[in-house]
């Protein structure tokens, strides 16, 4: 199996990985961290499936998709903190003016996990901010300390998976998913 993470600019393949059963449902798309709150709460059905298949015509587009040969297996979020909800999160420190990138959810389909996608993501997405000229990538991963994890509130990420890929712990935050606090960690790419 060869893993090959490319930039998200292929809506259909998105709306697979991230996207509802019925086109009316108003599931998250990966939109909850990129829309202001009021925002998100009033993109309604399949506006919401249409604001990301803007997203994915538009540069940058809305993060990379891992493939296993032409099937897509995995979704990374990752944007200039600027253009989302942690540019002005309350619980997720700013350390530094930098204009970092945030890689907020990595997402494995069913049927694909536990065969590595997941640190192909990381990487995949470390590669695809450098690419657009990103200083610092930041990620927001849940400290659980081996402690077993709901799937379906993983999709931050563990911090064991952001230090493989060679982020560091910055800073602590107030931000708790799944009973598990979450740690701000950086990727420098300088």
């Amino acid at each position: 199996m060869t893993i090959d993470v490319r930039p998200a600019t292929v809506f259909e393949d998105v709306r697979t990985l991230v996207g509802p059963k019925s086109p009316d449902a108003n599931v998250c798309w990966c939109l909850s961290y990129r829309l202001p709150s009021k925002a998100n709460n009033e993109l309604r059905g399949p506006a919401r499936g249409a604001y990301v298949a803007e997203l994915c015509r538009t540069a940058p587009p809305p993060g990379v998709i891992a493939y296993d040969g032409d099937e897509p297996v995995g979704w990374a979020a990752v944007a200039p903190r600027s253009a989302t909800s942690f540019a002005r999160n309350r619980r997720i420190p700013h350390v530094d003016d930098l204009p970092v990138w945030s890689l907020w959810c990595v997402r494995v389909r069913p049927g694909h996990r536990k065969r590595g996608i997941s640190h192909a993501l990381i990487a995949g997405a470390v590669d695809f901010a450098r690419a657009e000229g990103a200083p610092v990538v930041e990620a927001y991963p849940l400290d659980n300390g081996g402690a077993r994890v709901d799937l379906t509130m993983a999709y931050a990420g563990l911090r064991a998976n952001f230090e493989r890929a060679g982020f560091v712990h910055v800073a602590d935050t107030t931000s708790v998913l799944a009973g598990h606090p979450r740690v701000l960690m950086r990727r420098d790419l300088r």
